[in-house]
């Protein structure tokens, strides 16, 4: 699947002006924090390019297994002294673009972290 080689770079480089180049408009993003379904290209943007900013340098993707269209791709982190461990869920469309991108993470504190962090980032990314 290309578009994940274009994913990766994405991730590599912290290129959030590039994630309109991989999502489908209609793309829809499942945040773990986050209870609905959040809808279109430039939401799923948003919250990506939020989540590239309060995950450091020292996210990595440690596995991850296809079988088109799907990809499940495990990460690893480590935020405030608290290890991340999670999945990036993705689907891909017809076209080869972004359908859906669901994150799952875990331990409990992880989440607690991450529902802060991002509530923080995602105010002042909208500002």
């Amino acid at each position: 699947m290309p578009v994940l080689r274009e994913w990766h770079r994405i991730v590599a480089r912290r290129d959030a002006s590039a994630l309109a180049g991989v999502l489908a408009e209609d793309c829809v993003f499942l945040s773990p924090v986050v209870h609905t379904p959040q809808r279109g290209r430039d939401l799923t943007a948003l919250y990506l390019a939020g989540a590239m900013q309060v995950f450091n340098e020292s996210f990595a993707y440690t596995r991850e297994v296809v079988q088109a269209p799907h990809a499940v791709l495990e990460f690893q982190c480590e935020v405030d002294g608290i290890v991340i461990n999670g999945v990036d869920i993705i689907t891909v469309d017809e076209e080869g673009l972004i359908q859906e991108f669901k994150v799952m993470i875990r331990p409990l504190k992880a989440i607690e972290l991450m529902h802060a962090k991002m509530r923080a980032m995602l105010e002042q990314l909208s500002a």
